[in-house]
């Protein structure tokens, strides 16, 4: 394994490594706070859809970390692009099913009635 700085990578330009190294901090920090207050709901509400989307917030800071271990050079471009896609098809699953799962068959008394 070959560690690097992010302005040691053949895959980016050495000016755009500052930009691009802050905005994958940012999103781990932010994706980490999405996670932990989806952890406290979770806590709260104990329910089997509320678990669904910490899981989901959960891949969004590995996707983050992931994103951040390519710019150091511990995971190769090849592995990160796998690895990214297969969280984003598995976030994409985990939301539909939390979303069919949400009860469809409830309907809205305010648009039955015209929504007067």
């Amino acid at each position: 394994m070959n560690h690097t700085t992010p302005f040691q990578v053949d895959w980016l330009p050495p000016e755009f490594a500052p930009v691009l190294l802050l905005v994958i901090v940012l999103a781990v920090t932010g994706t980490t706070v999405l996670f932990l207050c989806g952890v406290v709901a979770y806590w709260r509400r104990r329910s089997f859809r509320y678990l669904l989307i910490t899981i989901v917030l959960g891949l969004l800071v590995a996707r983050s970390i992931v994103g951040l271990a390519t710019v150091f050079g511990l995971i190769p471009m090849a592995v990160h692009h796998l690895i990214e896609h297969s969280f984003d098809f598995l976030i994409a699953v985990l939301i539909l099913y939390a979303v069919y799962r949400s009860g469809a068959g409830r309907s809205d008394p305010t648009l039955e009635s015209g929504g007067d």
